[in-house]
């Protein structure tokens, strides 16, 4: 029995994964990771894999980058963490200040919590409370894209559509509203991206002039709505929404917690349309893949509405044990410091140019429906039948045999059914992504032959 062998035994009798059916590992075995290093992940027979996915697109600098580990252990000698409510410590004052000063004018306040869905039910609530505390209670109502995705607690599965996540889950939900996402896989041909979009957000002007009265806010994640199938939308959509939720006094939500911090070509996803939003959240890549942290991002006008003589009313009581856990605001620093030093936004632009050339072949491929892109993302769109762009059924498990395909050559991917996507560590090479690229057009046609 191998090591990699004897870890698997031990993990299956005693682990639960996440988003997984554990019945596939009877088939497809489990990979146990003894360490990183760069882009590449080790198991305990000593194959290596490369991290096309970022570890689910939170790892940006690498496994056991030097300048993150250094932080965290110097961080470990002084404070692990401390209680948030009443205290406070240096390395969060640091990080706030510094997502203030590389965040758009209008962000102005940090509140922190451990994960990115723990995040969105802190700007759902406070959003909602905002209202209730400036004297309109009737605003508690969100409004959300179709084939969203903002997290697996129930509020933010409330404000998600992708049904694999929340079918299971209806009657624990709240109820939204819901308007067709503005995704360009569904533009037509002879269609302009301006006029499409405009014509989809014509179904948000519409909402938000019948409801305003009733909505707090819309959230929605922008440019690309990565869980939902790495689908992609235009900024324009985000400018005009900007315009028109100051016009009825609607707040919007910007869930960039998988977009953020230089996925989509720039920090943040909203820069490219010159708006801000009410609430910022951000997470994943924010301490570099190294601990689970996130921070909800507002504006100094919801910060005040909050700033008054205590009633429990009236108080954002919200909280999490690991509120602001030192440790993790060192690895973010560390993080960010990397980010300002290595010039890594525009250094990344040569990388994105690499992977819009390697995976242009594969626009002429007889079962891929669409490669697109933005920025660091790159998603192939794999399908059963390219004239009608017929999707495959969940029923093939077409995903998992590529992935086995992949995990086999040596490249982790995790494709979303039939779609097959890039979310590398920035510090990848041209040469790796041209390995990868072969990689999964490999998987792509033995997959084919499968189903």
């Amino acid at each position: 029995m191998t090591e990699n062998q004897k870890w698997m035994q031990r993990d299956l009798s005693v682990v639960w994964h996440p988003c997984t059916q554990m019945k596939d590992h009877e088939t497809y075995p489990l990979v146990p990771i003894k360490r990183g290093e760069g882009v590449w992940l080790y198991d305990f027979d000593d194959n290596k894999y490369l991290d096309g996915i970022s570890s689910w697109w939170v790892n940006v600098f690498g496994h056991a980058n030097p300048k993150i580990n250094q932080a965290v252990k110097d961080q470990l000698d002084q404070l692990e963490h401390v209680i948030m409510a009443g205290f406070t410590h240096e390395p969060m004052i640091r990080l706030s200040e510094e997502l203030v000063s590389i965040t758009r004018d209008g962000l102005d306040y940090c509140f922190y919590a451990d994960n990115g869905s723990s995040c969105i039910e802190s700007a759902l609530k406070m959003s909602m409370h905002y209202w209730r505390n400036v004297g309109e209670p009737t605003k508690n109502k969100f409004v959300t894209f179709t084939n969203s995705y903002h997290g697996e607690t129930v509020g933010a599965m409330s404000v998600g559509d992708a049904p694999l996540y929340t079918q299971s889950y209806k009657s624990m939900l709240f109820d939204t509203f819901k308007v067709t996402a503005p995704d360009l896989y569904e533009k037509a041909e002879d269609e302009t991206e301006e006029a499409y979009t405009l014509k989809r957000f014509a179904e948000m002007e519409a909402l938000i002039h019948d409801h305003h009265h009733e909505i707090a806010a819309v959230i929605i994640e922008p440019l690309v709505q990565c869980a939902g199938g790495m689908r992609m939308h235009s900024p324009l959509y985000l400018t005009k929404l900007r315009a028109l939720c100051d016009q009825y006094n609607v707040h919007i939500i910007l869930d960039e917690i998988a977009v953020g911090f230089g996925r989509t070509g720039t920090m943040f996803a909203h820069e490219q349309a010159d708006m801000v939003p009410d609430f910022l959240c951000l997470s994943k890549a924010l301490t570099g893949g190294y601990l689970p942290m996130s921070v909800c991002m507002t504006s100094k006008k919801v910060y005040d509405a909050f700033y008054r003589e205590y009633h429990p009313e009236s108080v954002f009581l919200h909280s999490h044990s690991y509120t602001g856990n030192a440790l993790a605001c060192s690895a973010a620093l560390a993080t960010l410091s990397i980010f300002r030093e290595d010039d890594v936004i525009n250094n990344n632009q040569k990388l994105i140019q690499a992977f819009a050339k390697y995976t242009a072949p594969l626009k002429d491929h007889p079962n891929v429906a669409q490669v697109r892109q933005t920025g660091m993302i790159t998603a192939i769109e794999v399908v059963k039948d390219k004239a009608t762009r017929t999707p495959f059924s969940w029923e093939s498990r077409i995903g998992l045999k590529m992935f086995d395909y992949a995990m086999k050559h040596g490249l982790l991917i995790r494709p979303l059914g039939g779609i097959v996507y890039f979310n590398t560590p920035y510090i990848v090479t041209e040469e790796q992504i041209k390995w990868m690229v072969n990689i999964a057009t490999d998987a792509i046609d033995y997959a084919l032959t499968q189903v």
